[in-house]
């Protein structure tokens, strides 16, 4: 796949996140897709992928500011740098109880592009930098929640 059509298509990844349009994320992808996230267990297939965003727009509402997307030449990978901006909406379990708490975070995403779909997603950010941005307005101890 050429670079400006793997450079579409991750746009329009992010564009339907932050739309919170999970079904056309779910679209984009392949059916054996992996999707690795730091701090979790690997996910594989596009059923597991759909269980993740079910449960993250459960306990979250998030939205991507200043994507900076980096793309190979034959657009077989590619690379994201990003600021996610959420608010906390359900305790996802072993966190920090949630109350609408907001979090500015600086988070990355890889990307492997196969027969123009996304055939990988492995996201990273710093988890701690998140829980002491949640806690920070709950007033949690750090043994609290985690």
């Amino acid at each position: 796949m050429p670079n400006k059509q793997s450079r579409f298509l991750i746009d329009t990844y992010f564009a339907a996140f932050n739309a919170g349009d999970t079904r056309k994320m779910e679209d984009l992808v392949t059916e054996d897709m992996i999707h690795d996230v730091n701090q979790g267990a690997r996910r594989i297939g596009k059923d597991n992928f759909w269980s993740f965003n079910v449960h993250m727009s459960r306990c979250y509402k998030e939205r991507l500011s200043d994507i900076v997307l980096f793309v190979n030449e034959d657009g077989t990978r590619a690379a994201a740098e990003f600021v996610v901006h959420g608010t906390y909406l359900e305790t996802d379990e072993g966190l920090p109880h949630a109350h609408g708490q907001t979090y500015n975070l600086p988070a990355g995403s890889f990307f492997e592009i196969r027969d123009g779909k996304i055939a990988r997603i492995t996201t990273y950010y710093n988890l701690q930098d998140w829980i002491d941005q949640v806690r920070e307005d709950t007033g949690e101890t750090a043994s609290e929640g985690t």
